[in-house]
């Protein structure tokens, strides 16, 4: 994971740098969200098209490497993050 500094001048008040790096944090939320819907959208139309070609919603496997996908690189929290994208996803089970 890589991390830059907000643009703010290295002499600059502490409240200046927080409200900098808070406004870059709202930004990259709403970048996140957008994303997550792009994803939930995606994931919709594999689910339909399986299911029309008379497969099941949910494949299991697939879930099973999204899952290992999001521990790898994230650790533990991962998984709770990768299980709270399939719940959006695909809905409860």
């Amino acid at each position: 994971m890589t991390t830059t500094a907000p643009d703010t001048a290295p002499d600059a008040a502490p409240e200046a740098i927080i409200a900098d790096a808070r406004d870059r944090i709202d930004a990259l939320d709403d970048r996140i969200i957008g994303l997550v819907q792009e994803r939930m959208a995606v994931s919709a139309v594999v689910q339909q098209t399986r299911i029309a070609s008379g497969g099941r919603r949910v494949h299991l496997s697939r879930e099973m490497e999204i899952l290992g996908r999001y521990r790898d690189a994230l650790g533990k929290p991962g998984t709770a993050l990768a299980m709270t994208l399939l719940e959006l996803s695909r809905g409860r089970i």
